[in-house]
């Protein structure tokens, strides 16, 4: 009948689901929601921002669970958190020999770090629209919860 434990489940399905298309959503806009992202710096014939295999994409949708009291997105990927993130810092080059096409030469180079900067390109969090999200999904299944009782009462 009127489970409080069921409209609680009902909002946390109904949030992963909204979520869930919405984060999507933010790989065709190239944006987490309105705010874009930075575009590359050379542009590759392979496919879109983030989306050359769509691994990461997949890894998103297939990554949203509910829990007891609220919902969790989560990338198997292991760069998903570099771009939602950012970074800069530094990456370690190992010792390796490099063969000069041109020439045939091939020479020593030594392990050295190289600056490294990924510029953040966000396609999952916590925002206004986010909020926005969150609370449609509980006033649609609080209206729906108050026909409920409205009904349930009638009888």
């Amino acid at each position: 009948m009127l489970d409080p434990q069921k409209l609680k489940a009902d909002i946390l399905s109904d949030m992963r689901v909204d979520l869930s298309e919405e984060f999507d959503r933010n790989f065709e806009r190239k944006a987490f929601f309105s705010d874009k992202w930075k575009p590359r710096a050379h542009q590759y014939p392979r496919g879109s921002l983030l989306m050359v295999s769509s691994a990461l994409r997949r890894s998103v949708r297939g990554g949203a669970e509910t829990l007891e009291n609220g919902v969790r997105f989560s990338s198997a990927v292991p760069y998903a958190s570099i771009h939602n993130e950012g970074l800069t810092g530094y990456k370690m080059v190992r010792a390796h020999t490099r063969t000069i096409k041109k020439t045939g030469k091939t020479h020593n180079v030594r392990a050295h770090q190289r600056k490294f900067n990924m510029p953040q390109r966000q396609f999952i969090g916590d925002g206004p629209e986010t909020q926005r999200i969150i609370r449609d999904a509980i006033d649609r299944n609080l209206k729906n919860f108050n026909l409920e009782l409205t009904d349930f009462f009638r009888q």
